[in-house]
């Protein structure tokens, strides 16, 4: 019988593991990027594209969806999975990290978060218990912890009672979840650590997460402006703070860079909107690097976008029809330009997950930056 969930360690290399999450939906291979489906869509892909680049689980965004169409809505229509058919997992953001981004529209409080909607102006209050009762009603399969997502750049005591309220959250994010009945029995929970760059409130933070227990545990906090220097300094202690057998999940990251630097650091999951959004502004990301496909040079270049990558768009569309497409402004150019993109992080995952298992990892490390870093405009 399929686990609710369980998390098997099959190689390492260094710090960077592969191996496979097992839920009622389906395995997820890792290390794992999952594409942003935000308000239940990937941008520009069909759900059925999505899974043939390989993607194994996809992410919606409970702010959004909270709003439109609504979670009581998803929920009378099937839930999540049904509404955008997909069967397959799906993660779902808690909504803190959007609704704290709101810093003209919301209010701060121990209770959670009272915000005004972007769409309409009217009035919400997110609290831990509301994030979890959404996520329940929309079925995701891993469902996050609430919290609050301070900037680094804010002094440390700021960042310290932020992370001690994000703690509070996370034990009742988990009171919440337990409560939800059959969701709780079939979906996972994961705890989100905080406190910036800091090692010591990072540990403080893994602490006390650990002690409420979580099924996977995120590191949260990053991503959010600081400079890939400062975030990978960050993830040389974050990432073994938490417990060696769950999953590590490095929220909104990132660069095709950034995931070979973080899996060389111990993480196992990753989300991030850059490819697909890339993808609708003309850039396409390859093996040597990213490329402007709206540049002249490419009017007549009759060359795929990337000669090493496997996908559809590179197998039967030229850089030139490409260029014509993002010039024009045609809606094909934001799809095949995603779907490309998609492909690519799918592919670089599974050449990790390869390379890790044959314990050439530092080898392929090395190369790659050589090839993306050293060539790319």
């Amino acid at each position: 019988m399929a686990k609710r969930f369980s998390f098997t360690i099959d190689a390492t290399d260094g710090r960077a593991r592969t191996g496979r999450i097992e839920m009622l939906r389906g395995d997820i291979r890792t290390p794992a990027f999952m594409p942003v489906g935000t308000a239940a869509t990937v941008k520009a892909m069909k759900p059925e594209t999505v899974r043939a680049t390989g993607a194994d689980i996809i992410l919606g965004n409970t702010y959004h969806l909270m709003l439109r169409p609504g979670a009581e809505r998803v929920a009378r229509l099937g839930g999540l999975h049904k509404f955008m058919n997909w069967d397959r997992p799906i993660l779902t953001d808690s909504g803190g990290y959007q609704v704290m981004s709101l810093s003209d529209l919301r209010k701060l409080t121990e209770k959670g978060v009272e915000f005004r909607s972007h769409i309409d102006g009217s009035k919400h209050m997110l609290t831990p218990e509301r994030s979890m009762e959404i996520q329940r009603l929309l079925g995701s399969d891993i469902v996050m912890a609430f919290d609050e997502c301070p900037r680094a750049d804010r002094p440390r005591d700021e960042i310290a009672a932020s992370m001690e309220m994000s703690m509070r959250w996370a034990k009742r994010s988990r009171d919440g979840f337990d409560a939800g009945g059959e969701h709780a029995e079939r979906a996972a929970l994961f705890g989100i650590q905080q406190g910036a760059l800091d090692e010591e409130l990072r540990k403080i933070s893994a602490e006390k997460l650990t002690d409420i227990g979580f099924d996977g545990y995120a590191i949260g906090g990053l991503a959010v402006g600081e400079g890939q220097e400062a975030m990978f300094a960050t993830l040389e202690f974050a990432p073994q703070q938490l417990p060696q057998d769950r999953p590590r999940y490095l929220m909104g990251v990132g660069k095709p860079d950034d995931l070979v630097g973080a899996v060389e650091r111990g993480v196992d999951m990753f989300d991030c909107v850059l490819p697909s959004r890339s993808g609708r502004n003309g850039q396409a990301f390859t093996w040597n690097g990213p490329l402007n496909l709206r540049n002249a040079r490419f009017a007549e270049d009759q060359e795929p976008l990337d000669a090493r990558c496997s996908c559809s768009v590179c197998s039967t569309y030229s850089r030139a029809y490409l260029h014509h497409l993002n010039k024009a402004g045609e809606i094909l150019g934001a799809m095949l330009m995603t779907e490309h993109n998609i492909a690519f992080y799918q592919q670089l995952m599974q050449t990790m997950r390869d390379a890790i298992g044959a314990g050439w990892f530092a080898t392929f490390a090395a190369d790659f930056r050589r090839d993306y870093l050293g060539s790319g405009e």
